[in-house]
């Protein structure tokens, strides 16, 4: 009886998953030229100004890519959280993508700083106190 050789098929897309604050975002990457969409819009629409587009770039500028539209697509969901912190959770997204697609990235990225999963959130607020931490005034009379 013959039997067959398994090759070893290359993934079509490489995922990553990114948390920060109340925002989660899920990421998958693709090797094909093309658009990097979030929620079914493009991410220009969502994140225009230049400082948001280097923040979501950075990961590709880190191992070697400068233009990672013409390199890469990604189909992106985010939810929860605000603006800043919906960017933050896709840029690690995209670093944890970037690992699976080549893990000689890691250590790069790690040296950049892309790789830390920053975990403060804010404190929820208590009962019978205005915020989380402020606490009513004390009366001596």
């Amino acid at each position: 009886m013959e039997t067959k050789k398994k090759t070893a098929k290359k993934p079509t897309f490489y995922s990553g998953l990114g948390r920060r604050k109340r925002s989660v975002a899920r990421v998958w990457l693709y090797e094909k030229k093309g658009e990097f969409i979030v929620n079914s819009k493009n991410i220009e629409e969502i994140y225009p100004s230049t400082e948001d587009d280097i923040a979501w770039v950075k990961p590709f500028h880190t191992v070697g890519v400068s233009h990672p539209k013409s390199k890469f697509s990604a189909t992106i969901l985010v939810q929860g959280g605000g603006i800043k912190g919906q960017l933050q959770a896709i840029q690690l997204g995209i670093t944890r993508a970037l690992i699976k697609l080549d893990p000689a990235n890691k250590d790069s990225l790690k040296k950049a700083g892309l790789t830390t999963r920053d975990p403060r959130e804010v404190e929820r607020k208590k009962t019978s106190q205005p915020k989380a931490r402020k606490k009513v005034q004390y009366s001596k009379r």
